[in-house]
């Protein structure tokens, strides 16, 4: 189980990690032919964005749908697992 950043930084080198989502990573993945990448919760990251930014739940999506899931900031961009 990863429990910190270090632990993100040792097995997913040169991974995206996104700033204030660090409760919503409940993972990392690999793909052939792809370095590691971060999986994050959709759903606790749907939450932080209420809970921390008081957003209403149509605004999380919307933030989420725009600024999070479109986000392309490398070839080892994060992965959402959409249910769990």
């Amino acid at each position: 189980m990863i429990t910190n950043n270090y632990d993100i930084h040792e097995f997913a080198e040169g991974a995206v990690i996104l700033d204030g989502l660090d409760d919503a990573i409940i993972g990392i993945v690999e793909e052939f032919g792809n370095g590691p990448r971060i999986l994050y919760s959709k759903n606790k990251v749907l939450h932080i964005l209420e809970e921390r930014d008081g957003m209403s739940s149509i605004e999380a999506v919307e933030f989420y749908e725009y600024n999070i899931l479109g986000l392309f900031a490398a070839d080892q961009n994060p992965v959402f697992l959409i249910s769990e």
